[in-house]
């Protein structure tokens, strides 16, 4: 599964926040330093869809708010997420 998501590095809570465009916003706490919100992004979605984070690969993004991950075989689909979506 891909999943497309709109991130907000140092927000108040790690929270999904709703569709943002044809995207998922994400608020994290982490800042956007040294790696550190993409790791927090990839613990989040990991625990979201009940994956290891080894199972989870950031494919586009890694320095942007628009990222895309790869979920191998997700347990759980995040909220707003359809079976559908690619």
């Amino acid at each position: 599964m891909i999943l497309r998501l709109h991130v907000q590095p140092r927000a108040a809570r790690t929270e999904l926040a709703g569709p943002h465009g044809d995207r998922l916003k994400l608020r994290i706490t982490a800042p956007p330093v040294d790696g550190k919100a993409n790791e927090a992004v990839i613990a989040f979605v990991s625990a979201l869809c009940g994956v290891a984070k080894s199972q989870i690969s950031l494919i586009n993004g890694s320095t942007g708010r628009e990222k895309s991950l790869r979920i191998q075989a997700p347990r759980r689909l995040p909220p707003g997420v359809s079976p559908s979506s690619p």
